[in-house]
This record gives C-alpha cells, sequence and structure tokens, in this order.
C-alpha cells in the first residue's frame, strides 16, 4: 500500500515494469473538483503546487483530463505482463475519451470489450431525459494474442439443466448442439445421416457441418440397433450419406431446389431399425447421438456434467451453452445481481470502518472480486493506481481466503491532502487491517487472512544515489522521466536498451534518438567531441535523425543539433522535484 501521487509512484516502480497480471482501477470520472490539473508545470517544471481543481463549468475539462490521464494510461501499460489486462471504471462523461485514448495507447485490436454493469436497480432522478442506471468497464489486453480469460462459478441453475432420464453410468448430462459452423472449411463433415427410427434423412444447417468426426457418429448410430453403410444418394453434398445398411432411399428431385435424399419409413429396414432403436431407448442408456420427441425429432448430441468446464466464460466472451468456442461480442450487461451496486458498495464500506468516512460512491465488492477472478491467474499481481476506499485490495484477500489462491496487489493512493485527509492512511489501511482480522466495525467480520507493508512517497530524492546508479538503472530513471514530462507536452520514449549500442537507449515518435553517456559512478560521465563522433554513428545506423538528446553528468562538446540534458538536474525535474530541497533518503521513505 504506497501512499502518494500515482505517477510519480508508477515511475517510482518502473524498473519492475512487465510484472503486474491485471491493472484494475477507478479513476476520476470528471464530474467536477474530482481531480487537480497544474498548468504551471508548463512553464516551471519544479512548481510545488498540486494545481487546481478541475470545476464542472471548466470548459477545457475534458482536454484537461485526457492530459492527466494519458500519461498514467502509458506507464499502466508498460508495467502489465505481455499477458496483462487492464480493466478500467467510467462513467458516460469520459466513457468516449476514454476509449480512445486506450485504442491509441493499447491498440485498438487489443481491446477486448466494454461491460456496462448497473450501479443501481431503481430508476434515478439525476437527469431530465434518461436515468444514468449503469457504469462501465473498459478491458484492455496487453496482447490480445496471449491474454487469458479465466472462468466463474457455474450456478446451480446452470447445473440443474443436466439429467440422467436414461440411468447413464456417465451421470448427468444435457442436450448440445451436434453442428459447427465450420462447413465450407470441412466438406467431408457435411452429410446426410439417416434415423433409425423415422428414416428421415438429417444434414447439417447451410454453412455447418457435422461437430463429430464420421467414424464417430457411424458409432453412435450404430448403438441403436442396426448396421450403417456409407452411401452415394445424389443429393450434392461434398461426403456419402451415413444410411441404414440395405435401406431404400429415394434419390432426390432434380427440381428440389434443397436437393436432398428422402427415406421410406415403410421400408421394412426402416421399421426394423426403429424396433432396436425402441429397446434401446427403453432400456439405456442412449448413444452420444440421440433423437429428439421420442426419437421423432431431430439429432442433439449428449454432453455429460463432469466433462463440462468447472467453470463457465463470462458474458464477455459468449458461444451457446457450455461456452466450446468462445467468440467476443464487443460489450455486456452484467445487472446488479451479477456485480453487486454503488448502495452495496458504500454499506459494505459502512459494516467494515463505520459510517462517516466521506466516500458517497463505493465500487462494489462482487463487481471488483468478478473481475480479479476472470482476468489476475492465482498467484497473479494486482495493481491499483486510483485505490479510494480499498475495494480492489478487499477484492484480492477476499478471493485468496475463498479458493486458496496466492494473488498479491499494489495499491496506490494519495487522498486529499489539499482538506488535510490522508485516507490512505486512514481510510485505505484501516480498511484493509480490518478485513484481513475481521475486526469491523459491526463486529461481524470474518477474519481472511493475509497482510501488507504501507510505505509513503515522499517527495525528498538523494541526488547522490541517482549520480551512483548503474547504467541500467541510470537508463530506466531517464526513460521513465519521460512519462512525467509527457504531463507537459514531452515526448514518450520508445525503449532500445537491446540492440547493444554504446549511447542510444531510446527514440521518441518524431525519430530521434536519446542517448545515454553512463557508466557508473567510477569516471565521471562526459560528453566530449569523441563521444559525438560515435552518437551521430550510432543514429545513422538506427536511421534516427537529429536533434540528438544527450544525458551526461558534464558537457564539454557544445553543437547545434544537441540538446543536452544534465545528470542528475535534468531528470529530477522531469519528476516535477525542486531542486532547491535539501535532497535526502530518510529510513522508511520511497
Amino acid at each position: 500500500m504506497i501512499e502518494g501521487e500515482n505517477l510519480q509512484a508508477m515511475v517510482t516502480l518502473y524498473r519492475e515494469r512487465g510484472q503486474i497480471d491485471l491493472i484494475l482501477t477507478d479513476p476520476p470520472y470528471n464530474t467536477g473538483k474530482d481531480f487537480r490539473y497544474n498548468d504551471r508545470w508548463n512553464e516551471d517544471p519544479n512548481d510545488p503546487g498540486l494545481g487546481d481543481l478541475v470545476a464542472e463549468d471548466d470548459t477545457a475539462r475534458h482536454t484537461k483530463w485526457m492530459k492527466f490521464m494519458l500519461p498514467r494510461l502509458k506507464v499502466m501499460h508498460d508495467m502489465l505482463r505481455p499477458s496483462g489486462l487492464l480493466a478500467i471504471c467510467i462513467d458516460h462523461r469520459e466513457l468516449f475519451r476514454l476509449g480512445q485514448m486506450l485504442d491509441e495507447v493499447f491498440r485498438e485490436e487489443n481491446r477486448i470489450g466494454i461491460i456496462n454493469w448497473q450501479k443501481s436497480y431503481a430508476p434515478r432522478n439525476d437527469n431530465k431525459h434518461l436515468s444514468t442506471a449503469t457504469e462501465y468497464v473498459l478491458v484492455y489486453a496487453k496482447d490480445l494474442n496471449v491474454a487469458r480469460t479465466g472462468l466463474l462459478e457455474r450456478s446451480a441453475g446452470m447445473n440443474a439443466r443436466y439429467a440422467n432420464p436414461d440411468r447413464d453410468p456417465q451421470g448427468d448430462w444435457g442436450s448440445d448442439n451436434p453442428y459447427a459452423g465450420e462447413g465450407p472449411t470441412h466438406p467431408g463433415m457435411v452429410y446426410a445421416i439417416q434415423s433409425p427410427f423415422t428414416g428421415e434423412m438429417h444434414y447439417p444447417p447451410d454453412g455447418k457441418c457435422w461437430r463429430a468426426e464420421r467414424p464417430k457418429m457411424k458409432t453412435w448410430l450404430e448403438e441403436w440397433g442396426s448396421a450403417y453403410e456409407s452411401r452415394d444418394v445424389a443429393d450434392e453434398r461434398p461426403s456419402k450419406a451415413l444410411v441404414l445398411k440395405g435401406a431404400t432411399i429415394h434419390l432426390p428431385d432434380p427440381d428440389d431446389p434443397e436437393c436432398r435424399a428422402i427415406g421410406d419409413p415403410n421400408d421394412p429396414v426402416v421399421k426394423r431399425a426403429r424396433k432396436e432403436a425402441e429397446q434401446v431407448m427403453r432400456r439405456g442408456p442412449y448413444p452420444g447421438l440421440y433423437f429428439l420427441k421420442g426419437g421423432e425429432g431431430k439429432p442433439r448430441r449428449k454432453r455429460y456434467l463432469n466433462q463440462v468446464k468447472k467453470g463457465v466464460v463470462p458474458m464477455s466472451y459468449w458461444a451457446d451453452e457450455d461456452y466450446d468456442t468462445p467468440f467476443e461480442i464487443g460489450s455486456t450487461s452484467w445487472d446488479h445481481e451479477e456485480s453487486g451496486h454503488s448502495q452495496a458498495g458504500v454499506t459494505e464500506l459502512d459494516m467494515i470502518v463505520g459510517p462517516g468516512h466521506g466516500f458517497a460512491t463505493v465500487k462494489p465488492l462482487r463487481l471488483f472480486w468478478k473481475i480479479v477472478q476472470l482476468w489476475c491467474p492465482p498467484d497473479g499481481l494486482v495493481m491499483d493506481p486510483f485505490a479510494g476506499s480499498g475495494t480492489t485490495g478487499h477484492a484480492v484477500l477476499q478471493l485468496n481466503a475463498e479458493t486458496g489462491s496466492e494473488r498479491r496487489f499494489i495499491m496506490i493512493e494519495q487522498g486529499r491532502p489539499e482538506k488535510g485527509d490522508p485516507y490512505a492512511r486512514s481510510l485505505l489501511a484501516d480498511r484493509l487491517k480490518r478485513v484481513i482480522t475481521g475486526n469491523w466495525a459491526n463486529g461481524k467480520g470474518e477474519a481472511l487472512g493475509g497482510g501488507y507493508r504501507f510505505v509513503q512517497l515522499q517527495s525528498t530524492v538523494d541526488a547522490k544515489v541517482l549520480l551512483e546508479m548503474e547504467r541500467d538503472e541510470m537508463t530506466d530513471a531517464v526513460i521513465a522521466s519521460h512519462y512525467d514530462a509527457n504531463r507537459r507536452g514531452g515526448p514518450s520514449l520508445i525503449i532500445m536498451t537491446n540492440e547493444n549500442y554504446s549511447y542510444l537507449v531510446a527514440r521518441n515518435s518524431s525519430n530521434e534518438g536519446f542517448y545515454l553517456v553512463w557508466g557508473g559512478s567510477a569516471v565521471p560521465p562526459v560528453f566530449t567531441e569523441d563521444v559525438y563522433d560515435v552518437v551521430v554513428a550510432e543514429a545513422i545506423k538506427a536511421g534516427l535523425k537529429p536533434f540528438y538528446h544527450v544525458y551526461a553528468r558534464f558537457n564539454l562538446f557544445q553543437s547545434d543539433d544537441v540538446r543536452f540534458y544534465q545528470i542528475p538536474d535534468q531528470i529530477l525535474m522531469d519528476f516535477g522535484l525542486d531542486l532547491n530541497d535539501a535532497f535526502n533518503n530518510e529510513a522508511g521513505d520511497w
């Protein structure tokens, strides 16, 4: 649990980037005076102020909110593992702008979906046109190709769909679709089968094929008591039909637009087959392919409950009953039974820490519990940069207690320093402690176990420590500092440290290189003419253009195409720290 400004906290953790499985967070919704914007950073990067609260009637509040959020989204992206996901809450005010920024930072093809959850279950009088009863969670993968979605617990209602009417020794089963939507790519699985009950010829619907392989289909059909054979019935299907051996099949009428072969129910072969099939149905169990309406209807497959996944895919990914091949639909709705509602969140917080906490809107525990279960593996790491009242941490602790998992969390919260209200300490940390120990304010809590460490992010940095950094650490500091600089319109950097250059470490979106003259503290790093020649050569090799952005401790060479940044001063300035502060590194500070 880190108390401090979230961008600086994430930059502090930047060396550990690529380690987060899930970022679940609830940023300011731009409702009026819920975030600060410091426009003086443009003129004075050392301005110590937090900035003014952005009012609801500020005509530039959307632009300010986006400039506030964009660098934080970029750092969040880098903090995620390749398989990691971001789930970020928002309401209608900034939904579209947040979505546009996420499409830019994460790329549109990595958007998993938009969940709209029911924050209230009764009409609200907050709008004269439409009641705002829902809010949204935008879910993006860092790389959709390697991201994974977990399973939700199956409900009793889902399991109730399974029964055992035929006394099958494999247990309860349900009715499943025998078709798959891949007919054009699987022509060998597009053919007719003949019912052993009626002699009727059954075909897959247009564009589909049988899901089971042909030998399995033949085995199932013969388990009804009669032999089957493959036969060409001139029905213009890619494969031969599976028909009762010796049965009479009427070839299709050439004028029939569906071009179907027809079985004869009065055929003696069909009558014998029906008698055998009815005996199998009476004694049970049915074969894996059975026919509805006591044999008179269409074919269906049996699917056994003990073969079904232990959970269900969430509604963001929806397929048929048992979710065999989930596909994205882009958005979904979770009603309050699935996600909880805002008032439930407030009530939960009241029960844990007592009333009077000052939070009028709190995300329900069930919503965050569900998201963590879906998108953080059992031994994964969750980060919440806008931790608020601590619902994310509570959800992780609850899941660990209920499922035996070992998820961990990093919570970041600044509180309201302008009001002298460090609620990261007085509320958030207190909530986590109470749910861990079971010491709820209402006396009804159950100890969840676990633990956390509370640290404070200080605005004091030891300049000497910066100078003693090794090259890889200094490279991280240089690159990370530009995220904070991004608040003032500075370029974000693309890392190039894995390409074995002597000085080149990154480039910006303008294709200009950033060069670090640094080998540790043993020899003072100096930018000289010889170093300049190497910098130019590396730029040419990498296809970069001037300007050359050079970081070093001292500068002994001047050139119009060089922009020089002195270490550590420039890095400290980019982090928004006042160079006139007495830099120190007191025990316990971050």
